[in-house]
């Protein structure tokens, strides 16, 4: 496996936030030789309305002192009900973003609201933009119709006002974030205490759980063999989690995965008639019933340590001592 670049995450617990980077290359986080940031983000609001306008000013503010030119669709803060917008008003900031000059396309903010215009998006007219769409949450379903019409690749990891709209901006999820698009970030490895020996290559894909699970049926759905899912929540009891790891069990999707690797799952509250059902038992459910290798601790999920991730690119997965290595790009020399 190649070591020219690594990002190296501590397992994150749901009350933990440390972790910090680690680069192979003296140069880490510069653009240099071929490696290029994109020189612009188009903000849209395809889910939930932004609460505090504020919020919004202040990522922009943050996104263009790492470098970028930033536009906010003129409909970034508009409400109707809990969206941001109508379902009109949502679908038309989308087709302008597949227009403008900026390269990169990041959703705001999750909530709900995409799955009611997945039937309505030009799957191919995103495809054929050349835009690098992100986003996080309720924009996996976006993520996974988009890969699942069209084949492209797109990325799963920050959104505008969770992750630059707050009172700080972590770290390694901004140097993270930098190094993902301009093409730098190759190995993320990151602590999975008593992962499943795997070594496989796959298509990466998957995202938030309820999302995907709720995709289950539809043509929005890819059909990934042989691939390496990888999955987070939030707010979601272990039983909850445990019934949409059942659902995608009994519709035959577990199994046909290379490799399962959980991110986190966050803002969930045990009862005492749980008599000791957690999360930990979900995940001995899982590899007892699917056997499927699983890796845990992923660096990403509604948390401030989160790593930008490339849904549809061909990836590897491989552990070793309580180590997991995720291969972004892979090298023959």
């Amino acid at each position: 496996m190649p070591k020219q670049k690594s990002a190296s995450a501590a397992a994150v617990k749901p009350a933990a936030e440390h972790t910090h980077l680690v680069c192979d290359d003296p140069d880490c986080g510069t653009h240099h030789g071929t490696h290029r940031q994109p020189s612009g983000i188009y903000l849209i609001s395809p889910s939930g309305a932004v609460r505090d306008p504020a919020t919004l000013d202040l990522a922009t503010e943050r996104l263009r002192a790492m470098g970028f030119r930033v536009t906010a669709d003129r409909t970034a803060l508009a409400v109707h009900e809990r969206f941001a917008g109508t379902d009109k008003q949502r679908l038309a900031s989308i087709q302008r973003a597949l227009k403008q000059k900026h390269p990169v396309v990041m959703a705001t903010r999750g909530g709900y609201g995409l799955s009611r215009l997945l039937p309505h998006i030009d799957w191919q007219a995103v495809a054929d933009s050349g835009k690098t769409f992100i986003g996080q949450s309720d924009f996996t379903v976006f993520n996974l119709a988009l890969l699942a019409r069209t084949g492209a690749v797109s990325l799963a990891g920050p959104t505008a006002v969770f992750d630059f709209g707050g009172k700080k901006v972590d770290d390694l999820t901004q140097a993270l974030f930098q190094e993902t698009l301009s093409g730098e970030l190759e190995i993320l490895s990151f602590e999975s205490p008593g992962a499943d020996p795997v070594d496989a290559r796959g298509i990466l894909w998957g995202g938030n759980l309820a999302m995907v699970a709720s995709l289950v049926g539809t043509p929005y759905l890819p059909d990934i063999r042989g691939g390496i899912l990888f999955l987070e929540d939030v707010s979601e009891h272990p039983f909850r989690i445990e019934r949409m790891l059942t659902q995608l069990w009994h519709a035959g999707v577990l199994e046909k995965q290379a490799a399962i690797v959980l991110g986190q799952f966050t803002e969930y509250r045990l009862a005492a008639h749980d008599n000791g059902y957690d999360l930990d038992a979900v995940v001995r459910w899982l590899r007892h019933t699917v056997r499927v290798p699983v890796i845990t601790g992923l660096p990403y999920g509604h948390v401030k340590v989160k790593a930008t991730l490339p849904v549809g690119a061909h990836v590897g997965i491989a552990t070793e001592d309580g180590m997991a290595h995720l291969v972004l790009q892979e090298h023959t020399h």
